[in-house]
C-alpha cells in the first residue's frame, strides 16, 4: 500500500489533526485498510481510506478539544446538522438531519464529517443489491 499517498490525502482533509505525528496517522490508515476495497473503490481508493481513516480517528480521540469539554460525540451531532425552516415570531427553528439515508448499520458514519464523506463515495463507487422479493424464473 502506499500509504504516502494517504498520508498527503489525510493530511490535506483532515487539518484538524495536524498535531497528530505521521506514524500514529498511519497507524489508523493500516488498522483501517482492510475495512475498503481497492477493487470497488478504484481511482478513489486512497481517499475512501483516507477519510475512513480520519472518521475512526475522530470517533475514537474527539478531534479538536474543547476548551468547555464538550463531548466529541455531541459536537459531530451539532456539525451535522443544517436549518432546514425557520420562523421569527416566537422563535422556531427546526433542522434536518438527513439521517433517514443512513441505516443502522451507517449511522456510527454520519457522526463525523469524514464518515458522511466516506458513505458518498462508497454510494459512487459501490451500488447495494435490493431485492423486492420478487420471484424471478422460468414459467
Amino acid at each position: 500500500m502506499d500509504t504516502a499517498s494517504v498520508l498527503s490525502i489525510f493530511r490535506l482533509i483532515a487539518p484538524e489533526f495536524s498535531e497528530a505525528d505521521d506514524s500514529t496517522v498511519e497507524t489508523w490508515i493500516n488498522l483501517s485498510a482492510p475495512l475498503v476495497s481497492k477493487k470497488r473503490f478504484g481511482k478513489l481508493y486512497f481517499q475512501a481510506l483516507a477519510l475512513l481513516a480520519a472518521h475512526r480517528m475522530k470517533m475514537n480521540t474527539g478531534g479538536e478539544s474543547s476548551s468547555a469539554g464538550t463531548d466529541s460525540q455531541a459536537i459531530a451531532a451539532a456539525r451535522s446538522l443544517h436549518v432546514a425552516s425557520f420562523s421569527e415570531g416566537e422563535t422556531s427553528i427546526s433542522f434536518d438531519t438527513n439521517l433517514a439515508a443512513y441505516t443502522a448499520d451507517n449511522a456510527e458514519y454520519a457522526m463525523t464529517q469524514y464518515g458522511l464523506q466516506y458513505l458518498n463515495l462508497r454510494r459512487l463507487r459501490i451500488i447495494p443489491i435490493v431485492s423486492a422479493g420478487e420471484c424471478y424464473g422460468g414459467s
